[in-house]
């Protein structure tokens, strides 16, 4: 295994680890942060991670393998209840988990949920991420940690440690990352030096458009939206130097009446959803693109079990 990636130094350290948190505690963010490249969607929206996006943080001592979870939450539809699995499987099989709480508000009901799902599961060590440090001062920073060490003490959850963090300003980012490593396993990098994440290219594509499509509209839309890509083929006929790769891609809404959200006034909100999508597939995968979308209807796609299989849940 370390031949294939050169001399690997005593005491190097490899693992998994996932952030949890509520929707919008800051969780993409800061695993883009910590990986350097925008590989995980962020979105101000709450639920729109929903694949195991995963970073890699490359060190000379040790390699951080970022499991991106969907956050959890009280589930309402079949959708739902298969994300919270999904979370609850990723947690048993990291080496350790970071609870992200957004400094900028109080700890509620939807912290306390997780943090009691947190005191479960009893071998993994637990950081608690104190996020968003940027937009309070000092003072509430100091009383919001406090807050979070008294939660654990409440719970019974041992925290392995309590750092704040920014992830706009870069602000200990490299702290988090020196906290996190010495509680991975030892053992040899497992991804080759250079792969930032493992996640197939269709899935990132994918969640790119989702990502462009979501962007300023209206509320009732974001559990509704998932894309499929339905083909990436390079165009025949084309000089080597000037390669063209076509992505054709559906958009699926549940209901007729979001149609016309997604597509906008005379086409013009699917347009730019493309140009922007566009933009960001072209800087992944380091080719001109061009990305055909259409939009089409799943009926109550998120509450039957044979759509969601064929969307990718």
């Amino acid at each position: 295994m370390s031949a294939m990636f050169g001399s690997v130094p005593q005491g190097h350290r490899s693992g998994f680890a996932c952030f949890v948190g509520r929707p919008n505690a800051g969780k993409s963010t800061l695993t883009n942060a910590l990986v350097g490249t925008k590989i995980a969607i962020t979105s101000s929206r709450p639920q729109t991670t929903r694949h195991s996006v995963r970073g890699i943080v490359h060190r000379d001592d040790a390699q951080l393998v970022l499991v991106d979870t969907p956050g959890l939450h009280k589930p309402r539809t079949l959708l739902g209840q298969r994300l919270n699995d999904v979370v609850r499987t990723t947690w048993a099989e990291v080496d350790v988990i970071g609870f992200c709480l957004p400094a900028d508000q109080k700890i509620g009901p939807g912290d306390r949920y997780i943090a009691k799902e947190l005191a479960e599961i009893k071998r993994t060590p637990k950081v608690a991420v104190v996020t968003k440090t940027d937009l309070v001062e000092p003072q509430v920073l100091a009383e919001r940690l406090l807050d979070v060490q008294r939660l654990g003490a409440e719970l019974g959850l041992e925290w392995a440690e309590i750092v704040p963090v920014s992830a706009v300003g870069d602000s200990q980012i490299g702290l988090l990352a020196d906290l996190l490593v010495p509680l991975l396993p030892e053992g040899p990098p497992l991804y080759p030096e250079g792969d930032l994440t493992d996640e197939p290219e269709q899935t990132m594509i994918a969640e790119l458009i989702r990502e462009a499509a979501l962007e300023g509209v209206r509320d009732e839309l974001p559990h509704s939206i998932a894309v499929v890509v339905e083909e990436m083929l390079p165009r025949e006929d084309r000089p080597a130097d000037r390669p063209l790769l076509d992505i054709h891609a559906n958009v699926f809404i549940e209901r007729p009446s979001q149609k016309g959200i997604v597509i906008g006034p005379k086409g013009s909100r699917l347009k730019d959803v493309g140009t922007k999508a566009r933009t960001q597939i072209e800087a992944l995968l380091g080719t001109p693109v061009f990305l055909d979308l259409h939009v089409k209807v799943a009926k109550d796609w998120q509450r039957d079990p044979k759509q969601l299989r064929r969307l990718g849940f």
